[in-house]
């Protein structure tokens, strides 16, 4: 059981190593993709990561089909969800990821990196995420949990398609090929995107990540006595527990999601390193640093409600083709679009540079 344990851990650390420095390499970033295609023009950053999901949407249900892993003990295939809940949470995450300019994984990259104002991000959202999951907020988020949760007959889009009479096999395959299929006809339709032979490298080794994760929990953490979590990249309730574990660390227990975000954050220091990327940054202004933890707070808090982030739902969720992590992303999308756009647009004030993708 020990070793099972250790293997799942050693497994969480080395995925965080290579996700961190492929992500400061490539500028990997759903915020910088969205951004970079509404407002100029450049979608090679989404088209990225539209690669990522495709990849992992056809990698991790291929090792659902052939049995190597049960995504059905996964938290986005339980048999009850809130809807609302799950939508309002993407919806604040969406919005605070604009003004904290990246997600928590983008955040722990830039750390590595030197960034200093990512530091009090990666705070203020593991603690904001811990109030909401266990703390002082949690008794308002199991109210409305319960209030609002329902029991579907069907959780997930193979489940869903099944009841054309299809076999479970088949509605599973159908659903991972068309998917997957258009996300990544959508990536390489674009000459730029095509030639960018980084990038492309970028979304496959971030759709690789992914199911290394699931086979990781689902796989070498299957036992019977001590079973691991299954689960993958995500960065929310990890964050959280990290910070708990780096001031509590008595009577607490490594686990994936923790040795993941130890991975990411080193894996972003040698590689900033080793390429001369490393340089220390500070906020601009008290307003700056406001803006910035009033943003990590509305993550922590929204990636809390929609059991993930804009990588735990958005690639990690969506790759279980989970209706639930379909309603969090819609969320999560338009929380972003209206802190990108129109009236509730916020204003940048962070340089550009950090978001740019590199070939």
């Amino acid at each position: 059981m020990e070793g099972v344990v250790n293997i799942v851990v050693v497994s969480g650390l080395l995925i965080g190593l290579v996700y961190g420095a492929v992500v400061l390499l490539s500028g990997f970033c759903l915020l910088s993709g969205l951004r970079g295609w509404w407002a100029d023009g450049d979608s090679r950053l989404i088209r990225t990561y539209a690669l990522a999901l495709g990849i992992a949407i056809a990698a991790a249900q291929l090792l659902a089909a052939g049995d190597v892993i049960d995504l059905g003990k996964t938290i986005y295939l339980q048999p009850s969800f809130s809807a609302p809940l799950m939508f309002l949470g993407g919806l604040l995450f969406g919005y605070g990821m604009v003004l904290s300019n990246g997600c928590g994984s983008r955040a722990l990259v830039l750390l590595g990196r030197g960034n200093l104002r990512s530091f009090v991000v990666v705070i203020v959202l593991g603690i904001a995420a811990q109030m909401t999951l266990k703390g002082l907020i949690a008794p308002g988020r199991i109210a409305v949990l319960q209030a609002t949760q329902g029991a579907p007959a069907m959780i997930s889009l193979p489940a869903l398609l099944s009841t054309f009479g299809l076999s479970e096999t088949f509605a599973r395959m159908l659903a991972a090929s068309a998917i997957s299929g258009a996300l990544i006809i959508f990536a390489f339709a674009h000459a730029p995107f095509a030639r960018a032979w980084g990038q492309i490298a970028a979304g496959i080794a971030v759709g690789l990540l992914v199911t290394a994760g699931w086979f990781a929990t689902g796989y070498l953490g299957a036992d019977e006595f001590n079973p691991a979590a299954v689960t993958s990249l995500t960065f929310i309730a990890p964050i959280a527990d990290g910070v708990q574990y780096v001031m509590l660390s008595t009577g607490l227990t490594l686990n994936f999601g923790i040795a993941l975000v130890a991975g990411v954050f080193a894996g972003s220091l040698l590689t900033a390193l080793i390429t001369r990327r490393f340089q220390w940054e500070g906020f601009s202004s008290p307003r700056h640093m406001l803006r910035s933890i009033g943003g990590a707070a509305l993550m922590g808090a929204g990636g809390a409600m929609a059991y993930g982030c804009s990588i735990g739902q958005g690639l990690t969720g969506l790759s279980t083709l989970s209706l639930a992590s379909f309603v969090a992303v819609a969320g999560i999308l338009l929380g972003t679009a209206a802190g990108l756009r129109g009236v509730l647009r916020v204003q940048p004030l962070v340089p550009a540079q950090e978001s740019r993708p590199r070939a």
